[in-house]
C-alpha cells in the first residue's frame, strides 16, 4: 500500500461523515478527500463549505464531491452511511435496515477496483464491519470497524477525570461489542504503571479508587451515547476523532494499538466474529490482534458478548 497518496474516500455525509471529513481537515490527516453520499447535491455543499476553511487550515488538502468511480485508487474507504439510532433504540435494532443499505455500497466501491481498507463506522458497526468483509470478499486484515476505540476514549477520560490525571496516562480498553454488551477488563487497566486494581482501598501518591466506583465508571461509558442521543439526538464529533485517530495510524502506517472491530480466529477463544479489542493498527489495516490475558470472568464476558454478535449476524446475509 502507499502511504505518501493518503486518499480518503467517505460514504455517507450525515453528521458523523461530517464531523470526521471536519476531523481530518483540522488534524491533516490526509492529501485527498472524496466524499460520496445518495444526496448529490448534499455532498457538492459540504466540499464547499470545507474548501472554504483551508485558509485557515494547516493542510493543503484537496476535497470534492464524488462518485463510486472515485474509490478506486484510495488508501481507505470509510463508510458513515446508514440510517441513524433513535432515542432509546438500541445499536443492534439497526441492523436490518442498515443492512440493505450496505448491500447498496460495498458492491460499487469493490466494483471500481478500490483495493485499499475498509473502516466502518455504521452501527450496529460489529455486525457491520462483519457484513462489509463478507460482501467485498477482502482479506479480514483490510476490513475494519471503529469498534470499541470511543468507548475506550470515554473510559479513559471518566477515569481520568476521577483519579485527577491526563487521560492519556491512562492505560484501559473497553472492549466486545460496542453497544450494550461491552465489558470494561478492569486485570487489564492502568494509571501510568498502576494496576487499577491496585488503588483500590490503597492510600498513596495516587488518588484512591473502589470497586464500586469502577462499576459506576463503566455503566456511564455504556450508557453514554444513550444520554447524549436523549440531549441532542445523535452522537457525532466523539467517533468523528476516533474515526480521524484510526485513520492516522493506517495512513501514516504507525503500528498503533487501537481498540478496533476486528476479526477474531481464535483469540480470547472466538471464531469468525468481528469484535471491538486492542489491535496493532498499520498501512495494512490490522497487523494483529492483541490477546490479552483476561481473568476467566473476563473471558465469560468476551463470550457472552461475541455470542451475541454471532447470533445477530445469522441470516443478515
Amino acid at each position: 500500500m502507499r502511504i505518501d497518496k493518503r486518499k480518503v474516500a467517505l460514504v455517507g455525509c450525515g453528521m458523523v461523515g461530517m464531523s470526521y471529513a471536519y476531523a481530518l481537515l483540522n488534524q491533516t490527516a490526509c492529501d485527498e478527500l472524496v466524499l460520496i453520499d445518495v444526496n448529490e447535491k448534499k455532498a457538492m455543499g459540504e466540499a464547499m463549505d470545507l474548501n472554504h476553511g483551508l485558509a485557515f487550515a494547516g493542510s493543503n488538502m484537496e476535497i470534492y464531491a464524488g462518485s463510486y468511480e472515485d474509490c478506486q485508487n484510495a488508501d481507505l474507504v470509510v463508510i458513515c452511511a446508514g440510517v441513524a439510532q433513535k432515542p432509546g433504540e438500541t445499536r443492534l435494532n439497526l441492523l436490518k435496515r442498515n443492512g440493505e443499505v450496505f448491500r447498496s455500497i460495498i458492491e460499487p466501491v469493490t466494483r471500481s477496483g478500490f483495493n485499499g481498507i475498509f473502516l466502518v463506522a455504521t452501527n450496529p458497526v460489529d455486525i457491520m464491519t462483519r457484513i462489509t468483509c463478507q460482501l467485498s470478499g477482502f482479506n479480514p486484515g483490510r476490513v475494519l470497524g471503529s469498534g470499541t476505540a470511543l468507548d475506550t476514549a470515554r473510559l479513559r477520560y471518566l477515569l481520568g477525570e476521577y483519579l485527577q490525571v491526563d487521560p492519556k496516562n491512562v492505560h484501559a480498553y473497553v472492549m466486545g461489542e460496542h453497544g450494550d454488551s461491552e465489558f470494561v477488563p478492569w486485570s487489564q487497566a492502568m494509571v501510568a504503571t498502576f494496576p487499577i486494581l491496585d488503588l483500590c482501598g490503597r492510600e498513596g501518591s495516587m488518588r484512591q479508587i473502589s470497586r464500586s466506583v469502577l462499576q459506576e465508571i463503566a455503566g456511564q461509558v455504556k450508557g453514554a451515547a444513550y444520554q447524549i442521543i436523549e440531549a441532542k439526538q445523535a452522537t457525532y464529533y466523539g467517533i468523528g476523532m476516533a474515526l480521524a485517530r484510526i485513520t492516522r495510524a493506517v495512513l501514516g502506517d504507525e503500528n498503533s494499538v487501537l481498540t478496533v472491530s476486528a476479526m477474531l480466529r481464535g483469540e480470547y477463544g472466538q471464531k469468525d466474529v468481528f469484535a471491538g479489542v486492542p489491535c496493532v493498527i498499520n498501512g495494512n489495516g490490522v497487523k494483529r490482534v492483541l490477546e490479552l490475558p483476561l481473568l476467566q470472568e473476563e473471558l465469560e464476558q468476551m463470550d457472552a458478548s461475541c455470542r451475541i454478535l454471532k447470533e445477530s449476524f445469522e441470516g443478515v446475509l
